[in-house]
C-alpha cells in the first residue's frame, strides 16, 4: 500500500469533512470529533512537537487509554515523521524503563496524573526525558517540574505556527512515504527485556487493509476502543484499519463503564480476547441464577435450542422447520434481549483472539446469533495472518490465510508466515531479528500447528512449551500445557490455570479460582467467607474444581495425542496471579517459567504426594505498597480416564 497514516487522514478529511471520526464519552455525554477537525488539531501538534524539537525518525512515548487527542498525537508525530511508541498506561514504573531507555525516548505524551507521577519518578533512571505533555490536567495545577506541559499548550503553540506557515503541514506529510517506520510496539515477553517491533506504514497498512478486504468493512462500520493501545490488536482495529477504512472509533469514558458504553455505541465490529468473552457469559449465568425460575427454566429451555441448530443456521446449513420455528422463538424471548443487553445487538463481525478460546463458550455466542469468528495474527505479523471466513467457523481452527500471506511448517511443527505485514526488524536487536526472520522473508512465529484438510489453521501451543512426560505409562506422550489451561479455563469457576509435567511423570494444575463467579456459586450455597485466600481452601470449592478438572480429563482421554496430559493432581492458588507481581505479561499471558520458580515449594507438594503445603508470597498493591499473603494450600487429587480408541 504506497500510503500513509498521515495522507489517509487528510483523504478523509477531503471526502467527508463533517463526518464522525472519534468519538468520546465524558461527564456521561458522547462527543464528537469530525474528519476535518482531527486534521485541523492533528496539524496543531504536529507543529507543536516539532516547535519544541521533536525530530525526523524520533520516538515519542504515548501512555494513556483511547483517547482522541491521543490518537490525534500519534498521527501528528507521524505527520513530521517522527516514531510513536504506546506502552501500557497500567505498567508499573519500573517495567518502563527499558522501553524509554531502548529507544532514546525524550519526548512522552501521556494521559493524565497518574502517568505523569510515573514519569516523574523515572527521570533518575531515564534523565534523557525532556518534555511531558499531559492531556487530562486534573490534579496536577500545582506541579512544577522541568519540562512539564499540557497538551492544550502544545496544541496553542502549534497554532501559531501553522496559521504563520499554512502549507507547512501538508509538505511534512508529503515528505513521509509507506516505507517509513509508522510505529514501535514492544512485546509484553514472558521472558528476559521486551522488544521493540518495528513496523513501517506499509507493514500496518498492508494487513489492515487485507483484513478489512476479507470481511468487507467500509466508513460505516462503528468501533470500541477499549483495550490497551499499546497491544498492537487494539491499534489495528481502532487506528490501522480506523485509517484504511474512515469508520467511527468511540472511546469509553472508563474501564469501569465500558459494558455501558458497549451498549450506548452498538458496534458493528467488534474484537475481544477470550477472558472478555468469559467474563461476559460469567455475568450472564450469574444473573440467570439469580433469576425467577420462570426466566430460568425459559433460559435454559431455548438455550439448549440453540446449542442444537444455533451454530448450523448462522452457518446457513439446513435445519428443520420446526427447529427454525423454535429458534426463532427463543430469538425473540431470550437470545434478542440478551445480545442487546450486551451490547451486540447490530455486531456485524467479532473477533477474538491472543490465546485458545473454550469451544462451548465459542458455541454459546454463535449459537445465539453473533457472527464471532477466531483469528490469528502476533506482534510481528500486525495482527493478521489468519481468519475465519464467513460460514466455515470451527472451535479448534483460527481460519485461512488472507490475501499476501503464505504458511509453511518447519520439519519441528513450527509455523513459518510470509506476508506483506511482517515487522521491519526488533529495535537495537539484530540477533533477535535474525532469529525470527530468515533470509528469504520467513518469519518464526514460535507457534507449533498444522494445517487441516479444509485448509485452516490448527494451533496446538508454543513450540518451547510443548514438552514430553517421562516415565510410567505415559512416558514419552504429548504434553501440551496451553492446551490443558485452556480447556480448564472454559469453565466460569476457573480464572487461570497453570499446567505443569515436561519430563515428568504426570501432569499437576494450579489453578486460580474466578472470585465473582465462585463467590456467587459460595452465596447460593449459603457457604461465608472472608475473602478470596479463604474461599479458595474451602473444602467445598475444592470439590466445585475437582468436578471441572475431571470433565477436562474425560475430555482429553479422547484425544490419543493428549490423552497422557491429563490432571493427576492439582490446588488452589491463596492469590491471583497479577501482571504487578510478574506472575502475567501485561496482555495476562501466563509466565509459566516465572511461576514454576517462585512457586517451586508448590511445586515439589504436587509432585511429592502431599496433601497440604504452607506459603507465604510477596505481593505488590496498586498504590506501590508491598505486603504478603500466606496459606496453607491443599492439594487434591483428580480422577484420570483410560485413554478411549479412536474410531475407525
Amino acid at each position: 500500500m504506497s500510503t500513509t497514516f498521515p495522507k489517509l487522514l487528510l483523504q478523509h478529511a477531503a471526502q467527508r469533512p463533517q463526518a464522525a471520526a472519534l468519538r468520546e464519552k465524558e461527564y456521561g455525554i458522547w462527543q464528537s470529533y469530525s474528519w476535518s477537525a482531527l486534521a485541523e488539531m492533528v496539524a496543531k501538534i504536529a507543529a507543536g512537537l516539532s516547535q519544541a524539537g521533536l525530530a525526523r525518525g524520533e520516538h515519542l512515548v504515548l501512555m494513556g487509554a483511547n483517547r482522541p487527542r491521543l490518537y490525534a498525537s500519534m498521527l501528528a508525530a507521524q505527520s513530521i515523521g517522527a516514531i510513536p511508541v504506546p506502552l501500557y498506561q497500567d505498567a508499573v514504573a519500573a517495567e518502563c524503563v527499558f522501553p524509554l531507555n531502548n529507544a532514546e525516548v525524550r519526548f512522552c505524551l501521556v494521559e493524565d496524573q497518574e502517568q505523569v507521577d510515573k514519569l516523574l519518578e523515572l527521570r533518575e533512571h531515564c534523565p534523557q526525558i525532556s518534555h511531558i505533555y499531559y492531556d487530562d490536567p486534573r490534579g496536577l495545577r500545582n506541579y512544577e517540574e522541568p519540562g512539564l506541559a499540557s497538551l492544550d499548550s502544545l496544541i496553542a503553540s502549534g497554532a501559531g505556527f501553522v496559521a504563520a506557515h499554512p502549507g507547512w503541514f501538508q509538505q511534512q506529510v508529503e515528505a513521509t512515504n509507506n516505507g517509513d517506520v509508522a510505529a514501535m510496539f514492544f512485546t509484553s515477553g514472558t521472558t528476559g527485556n521486551p522488544k521493540g517491533v518495528v513496523h513501517t506504514h506499509r507493514s500496518l497498512l498492508e494487513s489492515a487493509s487485507a483484513g478489512a478486504e476479507f470481511e468487507k468493512l467500509g466508513h460505516g462500520e462503528e468501533v470500541l476502543a477499549y483495550l490497551p493501545p499499546a497491544w498492537i490488536g487494539q491499534n489495528i482495529f481502532s487506528y490501522s484499519q480506523w485509517l484504511a477504512c474512515g469508520y467511527v472509533v468511540n472511546c469509553p469514558e472508563s474501564n469501569a463503564t465500558v459494558q455501558i458504553d458497549l451498549k450506548e455505541v452498538g458496534p458493528t465490529y467488534y474484537f475481544a480476547p477470550p477472558r472478555v468473552f468469559e467474563g461476559i457469559l460469567t455475568s450472564v449465568m450469574i444473573r440467570m441464577e439469580d433469576a425467577g425460575l420462570i426466566k430460568r427454566k425459559m433460559f435454559h429451555h431455548f438455550m439448549a435450542v440453540a446449542k442444537r441448530v444455533g451454530p448450523a443456521l448462522r452457518d446457513g446449513k439446513p435445519v428443520s422447520l420446526l427447529d427454525k420455528i423454535s429458534y426463532k422463538l427463543g430469538d425473540l424471548m431470550v437470545f434478542g434481549p440478551l445480545r442487546n443487553n450486551m451490547g451486540f445487538s447490530r455486531v456485524r463481525v467479532a473477533y477474538t483472539a491472543g490465546e485458545a478460546i473454550g469451544p462451548d463458550l465459542f458455541s454459546f455466542f454463535r449459537s445465539i446469533g453473533i457472527n464471532l469468528k477466531q483469528l490469528y495474527g502476533s506482534t510481528e505479523t500486525a495482527v493478521f495472518v489468519c481468519i475465519q471466513p464467513d460460514n466455515q467457523v470451527f472451535a479448534d481452527t483460527v481460519g485461512n490465510p488472507i490475501r499476501g500471506v503464505e504458511i509453511k511448517m518447519a520439519e519441528n511443527g513450527e509455523i513459518l508466515v510470509k506476508s506483506p505485514g511482517l515487522l521491519k526488524e526488533y529495535y537495537k536487536n539484530p540477533k533477535a531479528t535474525a532469529e525470527v526472520l530468515s533470509e528469504d522473508g520467513w518469519y518464526h512465529t514460535s507457534d507449533a500447528g498444522f494445517m487441516d484438510k479444509s485448509g485452516q489453521l490448527k494451533i496446538i501451543d508454543r513450540v518451547k512449551d510443548v514438552g514430553r512426560l517421562k516415565g510410567g505409562s505415559n512416558d514419552g506422550a504429548m504434553f501440551a500445557p496451553k492446551y490443558v489451561e485452556n480447556k480448564l479455563k472454559f469453565f466460569p469457576f476457573i480464572k487461570e490455570a497453570v499446567a505443569l509435567g515436561d519430563g515428568r511423570e504426570k501432569v499437576c494444575a494450579m489453578i486460580n479460582i474466578d472470585f465473582e463467579a465462585v463467590g456467587n456459586w459460595a452465596e447460593r450455597q449459603n457457604l461465608p467467607y472472608a475473602g478470596y485466600t479463604d474461599l479458595a481452601q474451602k473444602p467445598q470449592v475444592y470439590t466445585l474444581i475437582q468436578n471441572c478438572v475431571e470433565k477436562v480429563n474425560a475430555d482429553l482421554a479422547t484425544d490419543a495425542m493428549l490423552a497422557g496430559s491429563q490432571v493427576t493432581r492439582f490446588l488452589i492458588l491463596h492469590k491471583e496471579l497479577d501482571a504487578d507481581d510478574g506472575e502475567l505479561t501485561r496482555t495476562n499471558k501466563v509466565r509459566r517459567g516465572f511461576i514454576a520458580d517462585k512457586y517451586g515449594v508448590l511445586v515439589d507438594a504436587l509432585y511429592a504426594g502431599r496433601s497440604e503445603q504452607f506459603i507465604e508470597t510477596q505481593v505488590k498493591f496498586e498504590d506501590g505498597r508491598t505486603g504478603s499473603v500466606s496459606a496453607t494450600l491443599k492439594i487434591a487429587d483428580a480422577k484420570t480416564f483410560a485413554p478411549l480408541k479412536s474410531v475407525a
